[in-house]
């Protein structure tokens, strides 16, 4: 007999059991992670953030979870129901709040099922499905799950894709000049011109892990992503101690790009790995120098993924300017149970359109605008 879970702190599970749950090292949803979003106030109430985690047990022993958050807005999701939410507004009806199965502020994908086989996870679904409509939660969200997920869900989610960007380490490329010889000759005379005005500014770039930063720099680093969301008029979540929190308990994992002049650090790039993944998160600059973006969150990357042996950089949602940078798309997938069966049978052709012009664009870069001479072939993703 299983019996369904709900954990108001991730702390309520212990590391080593979650962690063995989730079998691989995926920064995202490692325990460390998520319960340092917890602990170091990046999760408010006030935000739309209420932890609500789910588990399944058998017998006292877990067999399934899932990070899942109640959420009262959509704010820091990147799968954009706004428009959903409008319309249940408009026909009287209350979309939040809703239950994500998300790891908070990351459009990264990753496992959001946490399962020893299959079966476990299609059963914690159906239990969260139950919960849902006892308690009068309009949906569940499944964001950026894995392909290797998707079946979990059943006939009755809804599914949607979005495109992102990714670079892919392809056989005998061993350093960024091999990178650049696959290139079309004007995207490859791009780059290096762009390279070559950051170092015509002085300034100079180094990587470093959590466990060789130094404080001052974790702090400047920080204080440069603030900067980057107040110059757009926007909050950050993420606070100086879960900065600290990352140094601390994912030195390895956590990979900081620095960019300094005469000493001074300039601007900066977080990002996080695995053995087979980089995925570049947060920028930073206090000052304007052509080129630093791409030089900081893309061509830093590229080089620390083929000296490492990395596989796959994944540098951030969006960004169609990426392509010319050796970056393809890739489709994401998420899945959304909708408790209103009105609702749910509105949406449906909503998101088969939404599904064919992801597809169509994808194929579309791939045909028209591939950056390298010969194409590599498109990820599925």
């Amino acid at each position: 007999m299983s019996e369904l879970r709900i954990h108001d702190s991730i702390g309520e599970i212990p590391a080593a059991t979650w962690d063995g749950l989730l079998g691989c090292e995926h920064p995202f949803m490692r325990h460390a992670f998520l319960s340092g979003l917890e602990s170091t106030g990046c999760l408010r109430d006030a935000w739309g953030w209420t932890p609500r985690h789910a588990s399944l047990w058998e017998d006292g022993r877990l067999v399934a979870a899932a990070p899942a958050y109640l959420k009262t807005n959509s704010h820091g999701e990147f799968v954009f129901d706004h428009a959903w939410a409008h319309a249940y507004q408009q026909h009287g009806h209350a979309y939040y709040p809703k239950w994500l199965v998300a790891s908070p502020y990351t459009p990264v994908t990753g496992p959001r099922l946490l399962a020893r086989t299959p079966a476990h996870a299609g059963q914690l679904l159906d239990a969260m499905v139950e919960r849902a409509l006892g308690e009068s939660l309009s949906s569940i969200h499944l964001n950026f799950a894995p392909a290797s997920q998707l079946q979990a869900t059943g006939p009755d989610w809804l599914a949607r894709n979005d495109i992102q960007f990714h670079w892919r380490r392809q056989a005998g490329w061993h350093d960024f000049e091999d990178f650049l010889g696959a290139l079309e000759r004007k995207k490859r005379k791009n780059i290096r011109a762009e390279r070559r005005q950051v170092r015509d500014a002085g300034v100079a770039l180094r990587v470093v892990h959590g466990d060789e930063a130094t404080a001052d720099e974790i702090a400047t680093l920080h204080a440069l992503y603030c900067l980057s969301f107040a110059s757009k008029g926007n909050s950050p979540a993420l606070t100086l101690a879960f900065f600290q929190h990352l140094a601390a308990h994912m030195p390895r994992q956590l990979v900081m790009v620095l960019a300094e002049r005469q000493g001074e650090l300039l601007a900066g790039a977080i990002c996080l790995r695995d053995r087979h993944r980089l995925y570049g998160r947060y920028w930073g600059t206090r000052v304007d120098v052509p080129g630093l973006h791409f030089e900081a969150c893309y061509y830093q990357g590229i080089e620390y993924c083929l000296r490492e042996g990395i596989d796959v950089f994944e540098p951030g949602a969006q960004g169609e300017h990426k392509v010319a940078r050796g970056f393809l798309p890739v489709l994401t997938h998420s899945r959304h149970w909708v408790a209103h069966p009105g609702f749910r049978e509105a949406l449906a052709p909503w998101c088969a359109e939404e599904r064919t012009h992801a597809q169509r664009y994808a194929s579309l870069i791939e045909t028209n605008h591939n950056p390298f001479r010969d194409a590599p072939p498109l990820a599925a993703g």
